[in-house]
């Protein structure tokens, strides 16, 4: 899908807007799981979550269309609409971004301070694109998909950086959304260091894409509803899917109270605030530490965006 150039030149637009995230070895983590551990830290973005280099990408190349672009919209949990909102601002490209009901309050005022006009609708992610959809048609706005080439491009360039400045890595875990990150990792795993396993991660109560994995095609799921927002989506990206199939080792499925243990390990551990998503790689690592015992092994913690009130509750243990 994507060569080394490709990303490589994504990389100068992305740098144009932030520097590169660190990728930290930590030993209390390495003495939890028996293992040396790198994480990435997506959450030292703007956005605090890594979405925001697919962002600037898409937004780049979108601005140079010589089509009059009247606007854009999205559908989000929160990351991808923080990455289009702060991105077509710095385009002078308006945004209308649709979440859900019941969205992540601090993720909605991180939105419209980007500058992004918010539309709540729907029950969860999946009917909120509907909604953006429907939005797009009836406004002539440009709708921006939750996976396309350049959000990957962009989203690579954090994989790139990771394969770069880490030494050799037997695994790297990466959560899975709609698929952008996970492909970005294996796109630059298959440029930069071919022996090294991608490890996908998704909920229990989101696992569309460990099933459609082990049936080697699209299979939706009637629900979504977990504590890991950005991994809370019911029906995969054929797209995504297939890059999948053909570059990872498997999917692990994490539940919400293993998410929420790895949450406070990585508090403990690290000081490092993390959302759910954020946490899941650790989460699938702990679950299989044995399996990895004396392996060096990445992580992508992908976001640190989570409401004060969850994340109080979620370290009290709940």
């Amino acid at each position: 899908m994507l060569s080394l150039q490709d990303v490589e030149d994504a990389a100068v637009i992305v740098y144009a807007a932030m520097p590169p995230t660190p990728q930290y070895a930590w030993p209390l983590l390495a003495k939890r799981t028996g293992c040396e551990v790198w994480v990435k830290h997506e959450n030292h973005t703007p956005i605090g979550a890594f979405k925001v280099r697919g962002g600037l990408v898409y937004m780049d190349q979108l601005k140079r269309d010589p089509t009059r672009v009247k606007g854009v919209v999205s559908a989000t949990r929160g990351n991808h609409g923080q990455s289009i909102a702060l991105a077509a601002a710095k385009a002078g490209i308006a945004a209308t971004i649709v979440v859900p009901q019941g969205n992540s309050v601090e993720k909605n005022a991180a939105m419209r301070a980007f500058g992004a006009e918010l539309v709540e609708a729907g029950h969860d992610f999946d009917a909120a694109r509907d909604t953006a959809v429907r939005i797009a048609g009836e406004r002539g706005l440009v709708m921006v998909p939750s996976f396309h080439r350049d959000l990957v491009r962009g989203v690579a360039t954090y994989a790139l950086e990771l394969f770069r400045a880490a030494l050799p890595l037997d695994t790297v875990y990466v959560p899975i959304g709609l698929g952008s990150g996970i492909c970005g990792v294996i796109a630059m795993r298959d440029a930069l260091s071919p022996s090294t396993k991608v490890v996908g991660v998704v909920s229990t109560e989101a696992p569309a894409y460990a099933l459609s994995f082990a049936a080697g095609k699209v299979l939706a799921t009637n629900s979504a509803d977990t504590m890991a927002d950005g991994m809370a989506v019911r029906g995969p990206d054929a797209e995504a899917l297939a890059i999948i199939l053909k570059g990872a080792d498997r999917i692990v499925q994490v539940s919400d109270p293993e998410i929420a243990a790895a949450m406070r390990a990585y508090y403990e551990d690290t000081h490092q605030l993390t959302e759910g998503a954020g946490a899941a790689s650790l989460a699938a690592l702990l679950q299989e530490r044995e399996r990895l015992a004396g392996k060096r092994v990445g992580l992508i913690l992908s976001g640190g965006n989570i409401d004060r009130p969850l994340y109080l509750r979620t370290l009290g243990g709940a």
